[in-house]
């Protein structure tokens, strides 16, 4: 097979309650809507953590936040960790992204400078577009372009907005691709606040209430005390049926439009690229009544749209059931173009599944929270979870908190907390000696004994010298063979006893 053009396009903050191929048609996304009946829909896909930075360090390197080094939002990645940008144009892909990226540790918008891997010439993150602003049209953005009032008040138009600049370079790339292939990024803002969105978008949900679950009313008296402590600080109300946003939902339906511009020029210049939509995360719309991502792993947070489209390889309007993740995006696209997946990268390709949707790749995967940004303390500051999902049962380690554990099948709103349940003791510790093996597996800089010691446990767990092993970093392509401190030799495997 030739190595395929790949485009992947993603949003910001839209989980699978955002969009009508996931069962809300009434927020009228109709493009991605249309882009699941060409290909696969994965039903159980996840964020490897419900924050920007860490989830977008996953899905452009194949590893885990506590292995990136973005353990938050606003800090860089880990000199030795290589994106798929830089795999790819390596190996002759003519790779280009425009829009957010939130990776290279200076702010919210970034720095403005290209990363290497990457084509100069349509890099445009977020410095880069309020370079292109005035200082009034800046601050308007930030400050007053979030209602519809004031969206018609000062006149904007598509033309203003972050996610249409980006589309206007992303649909020009795809006009000048040559014979070389490509892989091409179109990473939006949207949805996320302040939610800016032209005319008909700002008007089209003033008069929307969206249905709210009745997880909103969740009491909290079982779950983590720094969930009651986020619902009470954030006052929203506790008793409401549904919930009116109309910015937020009008630039949702925005995004899509963007969205399918990109598509109509994939249509048009490439149709038989391979195509990826997802989102970096979700948001909770008042589930647990909490009012935005951050120390929690309810559905509406992590649970994500993934799609991927790529004609002679997926079939046209089929679902994948099995749990996947943010680390198995690399794999995926390495392997469809034809490179060999390192063994440093902790994520699995999805290729197995893109053939046939009924294929199983993982039958875990796991996400983190580590704290929400390393420069301010907001969301609790430090609160460390670490959390297994086997397609029906999800267990939460909430590290200095009370322990979490679902059935999503028979408790979809996530309202029971099982975690001292005897009927589901079986799967608990099955779930958590899962997460201990990950942890030892992935290197977590964050293990220790304290997360195999929980009060539900028989198992005194690891003691002083934990798994009393020692595992190097694994070979790659890039910078030198690993020593052993030992001896100062090369590694010549990946796990040491500490005995040897």
């Amino acid at each position: 097979m030739d190595r395929p053009n790949i485009v992947l396009i993603m949003t910001d903050t839209q989980g699978t309650n955002m969009l009508g191929c996931y069962g809300r048609p009434e927020l009228k996304t109709p493009r991605i809507d249309w882009l699941a009946t060409q290909g696969v829909k994965f039903d159980r896909a996840y964020a490897s953590c419900p924050v920007c930075g860490p989830s977008r360090s996953s899905i452009f390197t194949g590893n885990y936040p506590h292995t990136t080094g973005v353990w938050a939002n606003n800090l860089p990645m880990g000199q030795s960790i290589m994106t798929i940008g830089q795999r790819l144009s390596d190996h002759g892909y003519h790779t280009a992204y425009t829009g957010k990226w939130h990776l290279d540790g200076t702010d919210y918008f970034g720095n403005g400078k290209c990363p290497d891997g990457w084509d100069p010439e349509y890099w445009y993150d977020g410095r880069n577009y309020l370079d292109d602003l005035t200082p009034e049209e800046r601050l308007r953005w930030r400050e007053e372009l979030n209602t519809a009032e004031n969206i018609h008040k000062y006149r904007i138009t598509e033309e203003f907005t972050w996610a249409n600049r980006c589309s206007n370079r992303a649909i020009d790339f795809l006009e000048k691709s040559g014979d070389k292939p490509f892989f091409l990024v179109v990473s939006y803002d949207e949805p996320h606040g302040p939610s800016t969105c032209p005319p008909p978008y700002c008007d089209m949900f003033q008069d929307y209430e969206y249905e709210l679950g009745e997880n909103v009313g969740d009491p909290l008296d079982t779950k983590p005390i720094h969930q009651k402590m986020w619902a009470e600080a954030g006052g929203l109300p506790r008793d409401a049926k549904t919930f009116s946003k109309p910015m937020f939902f009008g630039c949702n339906s925005y995004v899509d439009y963007e969205i399918g511009r990109v598509l109509d020029a994939v249509e048009k210049h490439d149709p038989d690229a391979m195509v990826i939509f997802l989102s970096d995360h979700g948001t909770p719309l008042l589930s647990h009544g909490l009012d935005s991502k951050g120390p929690a792993m309810y559905e509406e947070t992590t649970r994500i749209p993934l799609i991927v489209r790529w004609r002679g390889v997926t079939q046209d309007n089929t679902v994948a059931e099995h749990p996947v993740s943010h680390v198995d995006i690399t794999p995926t696209i390495m392997e469809a173009a034809g490179l060999t997946v390192p063994p440093f990268l902790e994520g699995k390709s999805l290729m197995p599944v893109l053939e046939n949707p009924k294929a199983q790749v993982n039958d875990v995967v796991f996400m983190e929270f580590n704290r929400f940004e390393w420069n301010h303390d907001g969301w609790g500051g430090l609160l460390p979870i670490r959390c297994a999902f086997d397609g029906r049962h999800k267990l939460v380690i909430n590290l200095l908190h009370t322990d979490e554990l679902y059935d999503i099948q028979e408790d979809p709103q996530e309202m029971v907390n099982l975690i001292t349940d005897p009927r589901y003791s079986e799967v608990r510790n099955g779930l958590h000696k899962r997460i201990l093996e990950w942890m030892d597996k992935t290197r977590d800089p964050f293990r220790g004994f304290v997360w195999s010691r929980r009060h539900w446990s028989d198992d005194s767990g690891q003691g002083w010298t934990g798994a009393g092993k020692t595992r190097p970093r694994p070979d790659d392509d890039y910078g030198k063979r690993v020593l052993l401190y030992e001896t100062g030799h090369p590694v010549d495997k990946w796990e040491y006893d500490k005995e040897e």
